[in-house]
């Protein structure tokens, strides 16, 4: 995910023993989310995942999935 804007690591601890990820239930949608768009192929779908080499670098298309999905599945709409 070179050139693409990267995210914060929720693995990453922070300044309490807490780490990002141990916020999120185990049985929790999100994580279902995550690994499934993790295992698509998403050149292979249509998306462009190869950033341009111009301009400002954009999000990876698999983290905006992972929003979109997660909105929808959340019944939260996006404009």
């Amino acid at each position: 995910m070179s050139r693409f804007i990267e995210g914060a690591n929720r693995y990453q601890v922070t300044l309490f023993p807490e780490s990002l990820d141990e916020f999120v239930s185990e049985d929790n949608a999100v994580r279902v989310v995550d690994v499934f768009v993790d295992e698509l192929d998403l050149s292979g779908l249509g998306f462009q995942t190869e950033p341009s080499e111009t301009g400002r670098p954009g999000y990876h298309p698999a983290t905006m999935l992972k929003l979109y999905i997660y909105g929808y599945l959340n019944r939260i709409a996006s404009s």
